[in-house]
């Protein structure tokens, strides 16, 4: 989270809202607000089971929060602006923001939203197979829609494959893939809000079901409320899927400051 914090600074972002559980603002605040104050503009918003139920009953054994775009929609108050959406556990890299930043400030508008597209061979793991959200785009880079693919893994010729129905099938190294970074106009807020009160209908009495955020920018596509699209970055996406994934990943990060991409210390 620090070093995206860092590159979206970087990259021209002036605010970043944290969304997280109320239960553990104090402590969350308490790390997070010495480092980056005077830096950057902070908020923080809560996600909880209730918000934004308007009076309906989730199953008494539903424990945890809607999912990733009910976590958007907590947001709701906390931003007027076009912004960025990414996980806090994932290292996105600097082009990544550098090219979300000249998205929001360009060419983001009520009608045209964005994911940062990375090339499926740039998040593999080699410790497992993967799941990931692969990128269907037409001539124009835009997105036509995402699926959820399971069971990704180089395989011993080298190629790329997933796994369906007891099938493989093979898919490009190129291939797009989302890794949740979103780029969206505030206006996604009523839209989701309008998505989030179906999901409650057809699946709120699931103890397990997830609002996540590829399912507004499915509904956004298909409803024809506008274009969604794909901006490839340079970047390379980094993970830990697996406890062995680590190592490697830290390693990354210390050749990236070996080479002077980021300071040895980020504040």
């Amino acid at each position: 989270m620090d070093y995206s914090i860092y590159d979206a600074i970087q990259s021209g972002f002036k605010k970043v809202v944290f969304i997280i559980r109320k239960d553990f603002a104090e402590d969350f605040k308490n790390i997070f607000e010495p480092k980056w104050r005077g830096k950057v503009e902070t908020d923080y918003v809560y996600q909880e089971l209730e918000s934004f139920l308007d009076g309906y009953q989730p199953p008494p054994d539903r424990l945890k929060p809607w999912g990733t775009a009910h976590a958007v929609l907590c947001a709701k108050s906390a931003i007027q602006e076009p912004f960025a959406v990414i996980n806090a556990d994932d290292f996105y890299g600097r082009d990544a923001f550098v090219k979300a930043y000249e998205f929001l400030t360009t060419a983001s508008n009520v009608s045209t939203y964005s994911i940062i597209g990375y090339d499926l061979s740039k998040t593999l793991s080699e410790n497992g197979s993967v799941s990931r959200g692969v990128c269907e785009v037409d001539k124009d880079n835009n997105l036509v829609s995402i699926h959820e693919r399971t069971k990704i893994f180089r395989n011993d010729k080298g190629e790329i494959t997933y796994e369906e129905g007891g099938r493989t099938f093979r898919v490009p190294d190129t291939a797009k893939v989302s890794m949740n970074f979103w780029c969206f106009d505030p206006s996604v807020f009523s839209f989701i809000e309008k998505i989030f009160k179906e999901f409650l209908a057809k699946s709120g009495q699931e103890s397990k079901s997830e609002f996540f955020i590829p399912i507004i920018g499915d509904r956004f596509i298909h409803e024809g409320k506008g274009q969604i699209k794909i901006i490839p970055t340079a970047s390379s996406w980094f993970g830990v899927t697996y406890k062995e994934d680590a190592p490697s990943v830290q390693e990354s990060i210390n050749r990236l400051v070996d080479s002077g991409t980021y300071p040895e210390k980020l504040y």
